[in-house]
This record gives structure tokens, C-alpha cells and sequence, in this order.
């Protein structure tokens, strides 16, 4: 049996979310750069052009990529044979999540659903993070962090399709959210998608999606093959950055499925998750 400090968890925490929030992730960095080569809009081009500024500035100045530092997320994987000395796991990502927005000066984001009455003076600052529990073998605590702003969570939309929908309904589905989502959630997007499981399940893989390195293929070859339609798909209708209208709308489109691609014989839960460009993720190894 491993044994890992608690405070070592707590400190692993609020570093990767102090840089995460002011560091734009690689795998995004690069597929903006990219956007910007291609983009045939100049309007667009000026825009993405702003946004790499914008990253590097807030990288160089250790400052916010965006005012909105968004919900902590996490998905974590904890080993059978690993145990936390001093707390519990829950507990440590709790206080991780806590020092890293209030340390790192990030906006509290979390408020009362019903009086909107913000929550850093009552159960903490930014807390409570969403955390997505998995027990898998080994010794190591592998943790999957994101802060998820509102703009691009407030277009997300998740629904469970008649059957005989398909692959076509899927498609016409991930268009629609995508159209109807227009400049709100400052485009250029990733755009998640879950499909099977259960109504709950495809939206939590919708989200898992959003973790994929921009620019690694789906191992489903046929998966892979229908993100490339979809992405192309996506970028016909014209919103770009920041809806200035363009060609580079979307920079990825990540499906993923439930075991064996598997959901009740008389449903399709199909969801859609939506990232805006200031994609803020970060994977660590404890």
C-alpha cells in the first residue's frame, strides 16, 4: 500500500489550477495558431490574433486567461492500493481547490442556486468543486482538472433521441446545439459529445471529452471518422471567432461512448458539451 501525504494533494491542487487558469493549455494554444493560418476572414483573423495576445500576456503576467475562472472540475481515477495520510482524498481537493482560487486572486464563481448568494463566505471559496470518482487499479492518484466557465456551459444540451435517429440524428443534434449556440460561448469551440450510457451518463462524457488533447484521433476508427464530418460540418456555418463570422468556428470535436457503445434498446442519449477557446485544463500523477 502507497501512502501519500495529504498536504502534498492540497499543494499539487492549487499549483495546477494557479497555472492552469493563466497558462493556456498547449494543446489549444497550438490549435489557435493554427486557426489563425487558416482562417479566411480577416475580421476573424484580427480576433484570433487578439487571443493569442491575450494568452500571452496573461502567461507572462501570471494573470486570469479570462474573468470567468469557471467551476473547478475534476475527474478522478484513485488506485486500489494507494491511501491518504492526514484527510481524505475529498478533502484535500476541497482545500486545493480553496488556496488555488483564493492564492491565486481567481474569481468565486459559486453561488446559491435559488438566492444566487455567492459561496466563499459560507462553504468556502469556490467551493464545492464538481469531483467524478473512479477506483482502478495501482497505486497513483491520476487527476483531471478544468475550469469551466459559464458562457460555454450555459449552451451545453443533452436530450435522448428515438432510436432510429442514428448517427444522422446524432449529427443534426451537435449542429443544432452548436447553431443555436452562435457567438455565446466565444467561439473558436471544442465541442464534447457523449453518446450512449444513460441520459446522465452521456453528458458527464460529453464533459470527459473536452480533457482529449486537440489533435489526437478518436482510437474508434469509426468515431475518429465521424468527428472529421462533424467538425467540418460545424464550421459551414460560418460563426467564428467570437462570431465575427469565419471558417475556423470549431477547432475539435471529441466523442466518446459508454462500454461497448451500449445504451438502453429503446433510447439514444446523445449530449453536448461545448469549450470556448480558453480551454483550461491540466492532468497530474500523484
Amino acid at each position: 500500500m502507497r501512502v501519500v501525504k495529504y498536504e502534498d494533494i492540497v499543494k499539487s491542487i492549487r499549483d495546477t489550477i494557479i497555472y492552469s487558469t493563466t497558462h493556456l493549455a498547449p494543446d489549444m494554444l497550438e490549435a489557435l495558431k493554427k486557426a489563425y493560418e487558416e482562417e479566411k476572414s480577416e475580421v476573424s483573423r484580427a480576433v484570433l490574433a487578439q487571443i493569442l495576445e491575450n494568452a500571452e500576456i496573461a502567461k507572462n503576467e501570471t494573470k486570469p486567461l479570462c474573468q470567468d475562472t469557471g467551476l473547478a472540475i475534476y475527474f478522478v481515477k484513485v488506485g486500489e492500493d494507494v491511501k491518504v495520510d492526514g484527510g481524505t482524498l475529498k478533502e484535500a481537493i476541497y482545500e486545493g481547490t480553496k488556496k488555488g482560487y483564493e492564492e491565486g486572486y481567481l474569481r468565486a464563481s459559486t453561488c446559491d442556486c435559488f438566492t444566487r448568494a455567492n459561496l466563499k463566505d459560507t462553504v468556502g471559496y469556490n467551493l464545492p468543486p464538481i469531483i467524478y470518482f473512479d477506483i482502478v487499479p495501482g497505486d497513483k492518484i491520476d487527476i483531471e482538472f478544468a475550469a469551466k466557465g459559464g458562457g460555454s456551459e450555459n449552451v451545453s444540451r443533452a436530450t435522448v433521441l428515438a432510436p432510429a435517429a442514428g448517427k444522422e440524428g446524432i449529427k443534426e443534434f451537435v449542429k443544432k446545439v452548436v447553431s443555436d449556440a452562435g457567438p455565446n460561448p466565444c467561439p473558436p469551440l471544442v465541442v464534447g459529445v457523449g453518446i450512449g450510457g444513460s441520459f446522465d451518463m452521456s453528458a458527464v462524457m460529453s464533459k470527459h471529452a473536452l480533457f482529449r488533447n486537440i489533435g489526437t484521433p478518436n482510437p474508434d476508427p469509426e468515431l475518429d471518422q465521424l468527428e472529421k464530418e462533424l467538425k467540418v460540418e460545424l464550421n459551414k456555418l460560418g460563426i467564428g471567432a467570437m462570431g465575427m463570422g469565419g471558417t475556423e468556428t470549431v477547432l475539435a470535436v471529441h466523442i466518446e461512448t459508454y462500454e461497448n457503445r451500449m445504451c438502453h434498446i429503446a433510447s439514444l442519449p446523445v449530449a453536448v458539451n461545448i469549450q470556448c477557446h480558453s480551454s483550461r485544463h491540466a492532468h497530474i500523477i500523484i
